[in-house]
């Protein structure tokens, strides 16, 4: 049946994962949560990000691997008492101490038979009479029969335990909390950013009987091949093997001007003259670019880094090319330094940009405009 909780980006679970947390760090109140969505969205990523932002221990649990004594324990027999008493299982945090996310991910796909210990861990935090400790923290993850993946439906019983969310994959969402600050190849992150409608085609492959579709997943795999595979016909076919034979192909155009163009680690070490004549000419060698000088950020390199990227909106004065006269550099530039600063933010790094000259004639020039 259809999951009729609100759709979120992962970006936005992750959000509302930490207020539940913090709730629950004081006693405000207690509850399991339900990650819905397509395979590769970012489910797990999400939980991974959460655990490592609270400095918590992951306990990770697929359910579709496990039977209910693995959750149950192993009986042994108590002579003395003359009963029978289980051993907990180390899958189960016991830590009253410290944080821990346990995470039961595949839980719509999962056997029938598992649901009824399931239900106790996240209605009343126990199996058997092991009590999970106020120190976890539970999200369950699963995905859904309409995405042609193996999926029971959720019965009322289990359904009514927990806390929906319904998890999308967004282009901008992903770039932004995703993509680029976990430093994914530069022609991942440029051809997302000008084909979104390429980020997750679950539905779409479904429709057309396609075995493969894009996802975030398959996207971050794109970015491992092009970093680790030389060869060019052998990446396009781990590539094709990956997003699909078309989006490969519209891809591999995007990825061999990149390739051509982009040049971020000559372009920090070059002078100024040199510097203007190393800029991409097309918008996907900008949006790599732009990504590129995200991912070189550093207490090192920022004074270069943001001279490079306030440059962009300068270039159709600095170089002859007519296609620079047809781009959105400012808003290129505009979007680039909203990545930026989200970054030299994490870092520490606010007084390289409030002393920067180039950054200080942006902010004037976007004040003059009525855009600050």
């Amino acid at each position: 049946m259809p999951v009729n909780a609100m759709t979120v980006s992962a970006g936005d679970a992750a959000r509302v994962l930490r207020e539940g947390w913090s709730a629950q760090k004081v006693g405000g109140f207690t509850a399991s949560w339900m990650l819905h969505g397509s395979p590769g969205v970012g489910k797990t990523q999400v939980v991974e990000q959460l655990a490592a932002e609270i400095g918590a221990r992951l306990f990770d649990l697929r359910l579709t691997t496990i039977e209910p004594q693995d959750l149950r324990g192993l009986p042994y027999y108590d002579h003395e008492a003359r009963t029978t008493v289980w051993y907990r299982p180390e899958d189960l945090p016991d830590d009253p101490n410290s944080p821990s996310v346990l995470f039961l991910d595949e839980l719509t796909a999962a056997a029938p038979t598992l649901q009824p210990t399931v239900y106790g861990l996240l209605q009343e935090r126990r199996v058997g009479r092991h009590l999970l400790p106020d120190s976890v923290f539970i999200v369950a993850a699963g995905n859904m029969v309409e995405d042609g993946a193996v999926a029971y439906e959720m019965g009322t019983g289990l359904s009514d335990r927990l806390i929906h969310l319904h998890v999308r994959a967004a282009a901008t969402d992903w770039l932004e909390t995703y993509a680029v600050p976990k430093g994914l190849h530069p022609a991942v992150t440029a051809f997302i950013r000008t084909r979104p409608d390429l980020l997750e085609t679950t539905e779409q492959a479904l429709e057309r009987g396609h075995m493969i579709a894009c996802t975030p997943r398959s996207w971050e795999r794109v970015s491992q091949i092009l970093s680790n595979v030389g060869d060019r016909r052998t990446r396009q076919m781990m590539v094709a093997g990956t997003v699909g034979e078309a989006v490969a192909a519209e891809f591999a155009i995007v990825a061999d001007d990149i390739a051509a163009t982009v040049q971020v680690t000559e372009m920090l070490n070059a002078s100024g003259r040199e510097r203007w004549e190393m800029y991409p000419a097309t918008m996907h060698g900008l949006a790599a670019l732009i990504h590129g000088l995200v991912g070189a950020l550093d207490e090192r390199t920022a004074g270069e880094v943001i001279d490079i990227l306030a440059g962009i909106r300068k270039l159709p004065g600095k170089r002859p090319d007519d296609a620079f006269k047809r781009m959105p550099l400012g808003e290129l530039t505009t979007y680039g330094f909203e990545s930026l600063i989200r970054k030299g933010l994490d870092l520490g790094l606010e007084d390289r940009f409030l002393e920067s000259p180039a950054f200080r004639e942006y902010s004037a020039e976007r004040e003059d405009a009525g855009l600050a």
